[in-house]
């Protein structure tokens, strides 16, 4: 199984992909962390992402996809795998298209987790961690069972990221879908673009992918 997620900061795209990767034996690759493997691991298109990196430049789009192609070349992505964070744009959409297609493999589906921005925003700005042991909790969606207290270590000091602001939540939305309206389209003309309702509990998002996967 070979997909894509959609889903803009907050959505729970990373939970989903991993759920999805258990599900299907597959593999839930992240850019960022393909990336940082490749650059450690000492690789050609590792140390030319490396070289980009420690100058402070983005990283090409040309390397990236070659990063990509390297690391689904290896055994454990036989079964498939689950792209997150990529592609953010049309060009880059474009770019794997061409290298999958040299591999003779294709995109089983593009799943798009559709939000609701507003509820979105209070979701992510409600959102606090313990420092100990790093378990997630909200204002209102999931509070400690005692107040002030963890309900996994016991401990009693928090904090939240400090770009989880509505200003900067706001700026990452707008930038989310102004990179994804472009591929929506793109992947709808090839069949195998899907939606689900990103709002939903966690468990119900995943049994809608499940079932649109024919897999639940």
């Amino acid at each position: 199984m070979r997909l894509i997620l959609f889903g803009p900061p907050g959505a729970g795209k990373g939970t989903q992909a991993q759920r999805l990767a258990d599900c299907y034996n597959a593999i839930q690759l992240s850019t960022g962390d393909m990336l940082r493997a490749a650059a450690a691991a000492g690789t050609e298109v590792g140390l030319r992402a490396k070289a980009v990196m420690e100058a402070g430049n983005l990283v090409s789009d040309d390397i990236v996809v070659d990063i990509i192609s390297d690391r689904i070349d290896h055994d454990d992505c036989k079964n498939g795998f689950i792209l997150d964070g990529f592609p953010r744009t049309l060009a880059q959409a474009e770019a794997l298209e061409r290298m999958l297609a040299e591999k003779s493999l294709h995109l089983d589906a593009v799943i798009e987790m559709q939000v609701d921005d507003g509820l979105l925003i209070g979701r992510i700005t409600g959102r606090y961690t313990c420092t100990t042991c790093g378990a997630g909790y909200h204002d209102k969606n999931l509070q400690p069972k005692v107040a002030g207290v963890c309900d996994k270590c016991g401990g009693t000091d928090f904090c939240r990221r400090a770009d989880d602001n509505a200003e900067t939540v706001m700026s990452r939305l707008k930038a989310y879908h102004d990179q994804t309206a472009p591929l929506l389209p793109f992947y709808q003309k090839r069949g195998c673009l899907l939606t689900v309702d990103g709002m939903a509990e966690i468990d119900e998002v995943t049994q809608q992918m499940k079932a649109l996967l024919g897999a639940g």
